[in-house]
C-alpha cells in the first residue's frame, strides 16, 4: 500500500509522519487487499475566527473506488485520530457492500434453470433412457472470469471445486482446493488445427 502525506501551512515532521503512518496502517490493516493508495493531507488554518484550525483529510483508493474522510479539531493529533477512525468505518462499510455484491452474484450464477417436464414428442421413435449414474443435473450461468476471481468464488461456495469460463482462454476450467493446501486449476490441453492434442 502506497501512503503519501502532504501538508499545507504545516511542516510534516518525523513525529507527525510516524503518527500518521501508525494510525492509517492500523485503519486500513484489514483492507489492504482492496487498498492501493492512501493520500493524507494535513493543514492548519491561520485565521483567528476558525476554532478547529487543524484539518486532516484522507483519500483511499480501493478497487477503483475513492473513499474520502475529513476531520477538523483544535489539535492536529486529534484530527488524525478522528479521520483514521472514520476512514476505517467507511472501509468496513465498503467491504461489507463488496462482499454482499459478490454473494449476490454468486447466488445469481448458481441459479438452477427452471425444471420443466420433457414432452413426449421430443423423444420421437427412440426409447427413453437415463444414464445409469446420473442423480441430478444442475444448470447455471457462467460469466467469464479470471483464475483469481474463480478462487475467490470457490471460497464463497463452500465446495471443493468451482467450474468457470476462463476470461483469458475462453475455455471451461475448474479451480479446486488441494489436499495439502492452496488451489489447483484443471484446464483442457490445447488442440492444433487438425484437432490433435498438443503436448
Amino acid at each position: 500500500m502506497k501512503l503519501l502525506i502532504q501538508g499545507n501551512n504545516i511542516d510534516i515532521t518525523d513525529s507527525i509522519n510516524n503518527y500518521v503512518q501508525k494510525k492509517l496502517q492500523k485503519a486500513v490493516k484489514h483492507f489492504q487487499t482492496i487498498t492501493t493508495r492512501v493520500d493524507v493531507h494535513l493543514s492548519v488554518a491561520h485565521n483567528a475566527r476558525i476554532i478547529d484550525k487543524h484539518k486532516a483529510e484522507v483519500t483511499v483508493y480501493a478497487n477503483g473506488t475513492v473513499i474520502r474522510a475529513q476531520e477538523d479539531s483544535t489539535n492536529l493529533y486529534a484530527s488524525i485520530d478522528l479521520v483514521s477512525d472514520r476512514i476505517a468505518r467507511q472501509l468496513r462499510k465498503y467491504k461489507e457492500k463488496l462482499d454482499k455484491k459478490k454473494s449476490y452474484n454468486l447466488v445469481k450464477a448458481a441459479e438452477i434453470v427452471e425444471e420443466r417436464p420433457v414432452e413426449g414428442d421430443l423423444i420421437g421413435d427412440r426409447t427413453p433412457e437415463l444414464p445409469p449414474e446420473v442423480i441430478r443435473m444442475k444448470y447455471f450461468a457462467m460469466p467469464p472470469m479470471t483464475i483469481d476471481e474463480a478462487s475467490h468464488q470457490l471460497e464463497l461456495v463452500d465446495h471443493d471445486f468451482y467450474m468457470f469460463l476462463n476470461k483469458e482462454t475462453n475455455e471451461i476450467n475448474v479451480v479446486y482446493i488441494r489436499n495439502h493446501g492452496g488451489y489447483g486449476v484443471i484446464q483442457p490441453r490445447g488442440t492444433n488445427k487438425n484437432g490433435n492434442t498438443s503436448h
